[in-house]
This record gives C-alpha cells, structure tokens and sequence, in this order.
C-alpha cells in the first residue's frame, strides 16, 4: 500500500486514553536501531504485533478482544478471541485487501468557489459519488482528486441535510470510473469490525488515503451509526466498509470522543437515492464539529421553497436574523439582489461571504416584500 497508513488504534491504549500508531512503520532504511541491536523489519512487525495481541488481552480492552476472529475474516460478523499473531496477522491482511481494493474510488473533493473540502467514494461505472451533505453546501460544482493527483469535474447533484447526505456526478468524458460496491448496513451489529478511509487533513499527493478500523458501537436516529474509528478534518464524506469492501456509510462528524464518530448510513441514502439523484435538497444540518467553526451563518431554521423562496421556519433569538428584525414564516427571496429558490442556491449565496459581513437580505411577509440588512455571524460561535 505504499506509504498508506494502517492504524491499530488498539494497539497501545492506556486507560481512556487510545494512542493510534501507524503500521506498516514508515522507515527508510531495512533495518532499525534498537537500543544497541539491530532488528530487521520483519522481526519489528513481529515485536509490534506481539505488543497488540498483548494489549488485546489486557482486561482494559477485553470487549474489544472479542470481537476479532478469523470468522469476521470469512464475511461473518461474531467474533471470538484473537489468541494468536498468526490471526491477527490474517485480520491486517484482510484490511489490506479491501483498502487496495476499494482505494481507487475514494476521492478528495474541493471547492474552489467557497473553499469547501472532504472526501467521497465513487460508487457507480459512470462516477456518481457519495459524500456528506456539509461537504457540498453552498457549493454547485466539486473538483474531484483521485488518489493518484487525476482530478476530474463534479456537478453537486441533491442533499439531504438533516442525514448529511449528498451525491455528486463526475461529469468528465471518462466513461468508466473505479467504484465500490454499495453494501448494506442493517446487516451489522454492535461490534461488529469497520473500516474507514478518508483523505484525513486533505488531499496529499505523497500518501493514499490514511485506512483506520474499528467497530460499530451504536445506532442512533436518521439513519446515523456510530462507530470508534479515529475521524479527523477532511475525512467529512468519506467512506465507511464492511470487511467486504461494500459502502455502508459515510463519515458525518467528529464526536466528544474515539468512541464517538458519526457516520451517515447507507440506507438513509438509498432510501432518498432517486430524489437526491434528481437534485433535491431539503433538510437542515445537526451543526456536528466537522463544519467549519469559521464558516458564516444568519442563524434560521429553514423549511421548504415556496412563493419562489425559502420560508424561514424560525429564527433563533440572538442569531442575525434575529438582530436584522426577520421573524418565522418570513420566506427569503434574495440575498444582495440574488434570487434564492433553494437551499443549495441560499448557502451558495452566503458562502460568498464570511463573517462579520454585512448583507441585504429580501423576504416576503404577508403581501409585503422588505430588505433588512443581515450581520453574518460565525458557525463557532453560534449554531445555526
């Protein structure tokens, strides 16, 4: 896998506190210093790999000790013991496999309109993508950064916010495009291994997609679960797999926590697969720690378009529109003299902007039709 990195986030846990180290190490040289002994690489994987299945049957991390075997190497998901390095050894083998396997179709996203970024995985011949739906919004086209530095043109196609949710179609003349297979993630349990990939901290031309694995540790509402592998920024929409290699999420935000971190799960999007294929968005975002703190906001709940807007179904007291006079049931029409007919349309007219900016926002009332002039706060000091 090159310079790819695997992390055993198990490997050297200390209480609460989970130290993830890279493996295979990245050295130059065949072998390494120890002390006053050289050791080849290979006796070092051994040492390392003795130090986690030591840590793999210490009491503080004997849940998780039951969760690997050779039976969740063969596709099934109840665990035993690891009780040698040999099957562990076969557990880091698998991970390799997949990773290879699905790493074409995991993707780095960047906006150049608003600066927004993240990752996707392609999940069709003809490219269309999976990501998050705070990775898109108020963005109408992506570039897309495969993870050999090939880019290609993405048109931002529906998204689900309140599921983060969004698809993106490569709109490039190439007819076939690497992808991974859609899965399906009712069919896991509490326990059960994952593996997440994502261009954590961006696109780097010197390493393919850092690779993590962990375990499901809950199911929470719209279609969320919840897992412990280690999410950081720019892992926003990348993907989620079984030890198949099949998509069954897609990483939302960062929790308080390692056993913390949300991801959008694949039945959310197949259930709304045609409507966000069509480009419908709707929904509103939960304001999870992947948004950008620095990112603006005028502090609403929106609701559906109507009357050739977006109604306003409220407006949080202390937030900017509160300050700028707006009420709920007002409907936005415009935004510095920019009709906004959708949610796409109204974050991409905010994003033009940062915070502290001044703009004239064009609502209707009633009959009437008023401009109040809106202080743009700071998604870091204000949820919207």
């Amino acid at each position: 896998m090159g310079r790819s990195l695997f992390f055993y986030k198990y490997a050297f846990g200390r209480g609460d506190s989970i130290v993830p180290i890279p493996f295979p190490p990245v050295l130059p040289q065949k072998i390494v210093a120890q002390g006053n002994t050289c050791v080849t690489l290979k006796q070092l994987e051994t040492q390392i790999l003795k130090m986690i299945l030591k840590r793999l049957k210490s009491r503080s991390l004997s849940a998780l000790a039951c969760l690997i075997s050779l039976a969740a190497l063969s596709g099934l998901h109840a665990a035993p013991t690891i009780t040698s390095i040999d099957e562990l050894k076969a557990l880091q083998s698998k991970i390799k496999l997949v990773s290879q396997k699905v790493m074409p179709a995991t993707v780095s996203l960047f906006s150049a309109k608003n600066g927004a970024s993240g990752s996707g995985v392609i999940v069709s011949e003809d490219g269309l993508i999976l990501t998050a739906g705070h990775v898109v919004r108020g963005a109408e086209e992506m570039t897309v950064i495969m993870p050999d530095g090939k880019q290609a043109n993405g048109k931002v196609l529906g998204a689900n916010y309140t599921r983060d949710s969004a698809m993106i179609q490569i709109i490039d003349g190439q007819k076939k495009w690497p992808y991974a297979e859609v899965g399906n993630s009712k069919d896991l349990s509490v326990g059960d291994l994952v593996i997440a990939i994502g261009h954590a901290g961006g696109y780097d031309a010197v390493r393919t997609p850092p690779v993590r694995f962990g375990r499901m540790v809950a199911r929470g509402s719209n279609s969320f679960i919840t897992t412990d592998c280690t999410l950081i920024g720019g892992d926003s929409g990348g993907p989620l797999f079984d030890l198949e290699g099949r998509v069954i999420g897609i990483h939302s935000s960062i929790g308080n926590s390692l056993s913390a971190n949300n991801h959008a799960s694949i039945e959310g999007f197949i259930e709304d697969w045609d409507k966000l294929k069509d480009g419908k968005t709707w929904g509103r975002l939960g304001g999870g720690s992947m948004d950008d703190p620095d990112s603006p906001v005028i502090g609403v709940l929106t609701g559906d378009s109507e009357r050739g807007g977006i109604a306003i179904r409220n407006v949080f007291g202390g937030g900017p529109a509160a300050d700028a006079g707006l009420r709920d049931g007002d409907v936005i029409l415009s935004i510095n003299g920019r009709r906004v007919t959708n949610l796409r349309a109204l974050h991409a007219e905010i994003f033009r902007h940062k915070p502290g900016d001044v703009i004239l926002v064009r609502v209707a009332r009633g009959e009437e039709n008023i401009t109040r002039k809106v202080k743009l706060g700071r998604r870091g000091d204000f949820q919207e």
